[in-house]
């Protein structure tokens, strides 16, 4: 009994001690490792996200650099009635939605393909190597890639052209004709970037508990209901996500692709031209920075509002797949 009296005392000092402490304090207190592993990240995003944020007044102004952004003349809402009267918003717009929105489609679709067949291999050495072959093309500039497609592409020497009149048609100037980038950049886009979205949904798959698929083999079920009935529904919150955050920049239009990739040939603007590569062209022919500002700014407000509405949108079909 004299033992478990001093314990008590303790344990009722303890108490007493961090009775008036905050919650979020001791939450602070008790996460402290883990918060300091994200600092360098949060302190990235603040710096390079919400610091130039103040710059958005550009947007509104006539930018003289002798001035600086302070000094320069407030023209109000100009430069966005510049923008809007552009005789290429149709095009640019029109692009970068299109293009945007295949990608979206065929990441899903194929990165949701070759995960599933990842999972289907035991073999570990060669699923190490699957994954690798996949995952490569992720950290390639698309300056290197586009010198890979220049060998595929040349309209003198290009494999394509050699093939072509091997097989006896005649070969194709491509980086003079509109047309064929409407297939050869979602299949460049998704050469890159499928295997990045596949190894997240193999992650997920693997934090599946594999009673569920012994639960389901002793019921019967075949692989196609496997599919259906147990992988399938663990991956849709994971699904849902990405498209939610895929949809918020379907106007950030991927600029190595849209201007490195077709060597910024001006006689297939009428494909190739998205937003990003607009403002490039305000900033670095026309010197326009103000109108270069407004576009930024109407993409990341219209993201925004398909981000917000979108996650809407699911939360009223199943509020557990939402977002936030």
């Amino acid at each position: 009994m004299s033992k478990v009296q001093p314990a008590m005392k303790l344990r009722s000092h303890a108490t007493k001690k961090t009775a008036g402490v905050p919650g979020w304090w001791k939450q602070f207190r008790k996460n402290r490792f883990l918060l300091m592993l994200t600092l360098p990240m949060v302190l990235f995003i603040f710096l390079f996200k919400y610091v130039p944020m103040f710059g958005v007044v550009v947007a509104f102004k006539r930018f003289q650099f002798n001035r600086g952004i302070w000094g320069s003349e407030w023209i109000g809402l100009s430069n966005f009635k510049f923008l809007l009267d552009s005789p290429d918003l149709w095009r640019i717009v029109r692009n970068t939605l299109a293009f945007n929105s295949v990608f979206i489609v065929l990441n899903l679709a194929g990165a949701l393909l070759i995960a599933l067949l990842l999972y289907e291999i035991s073999n570990r050495r060669l699923l190490k190597a699957y994954q690798t072959v996949m995952f490569f093309p992720h950290f390639l500039s698309w300056v290197v890639v586009a010198y890979m497609a220049y060998a595929f592409l040349n309209p003198r020497s290009g494999m394509m052209n050699q093939l072509l009149e091997w097989m006896g048609y005649a070969s194709l100037d491509y980086y003079n004709l509109a047309g064929p980038w409407i297939y050869i950049l979602p299949i460049a886009q998704l050469w890159k970037e499928i295997g990045m979205g596949a190894i997240i949904y193999y992650a997920a798959l693997m934090g599946i508990d594999p009673t569920y698929y012994e639960a389901a083999k002793i019921d019967g079920a075949n692989k196609v209901q496997v599919l259906f009935y147990v992988s399938l529904p663990f991956l849709y919150p994971v699904m849902t996500i990405l498209t939610i955050l895929a949809i918020g920049q379907i106007l950030e239009a991927d600029f190595g692709l849209f201007y490195q990739l077709p060597m910024n040939s001006t006689t297939i603007y009428a494909t190739t031209d998205v937003i990003d590569t607009y403002i490039f062209r305000a900033l670095t022919v026309n010197g326009d920075i103000g109108m270069s500002a407004a576009t930024g700014l109407i993409k990341s407000l219209v993201g925004f509002m398909l981000v917000i509405g979108t996650n809407a949108l699911v939360r009223k079909i199943n509020s557990d797949n939402a977002l936030f």
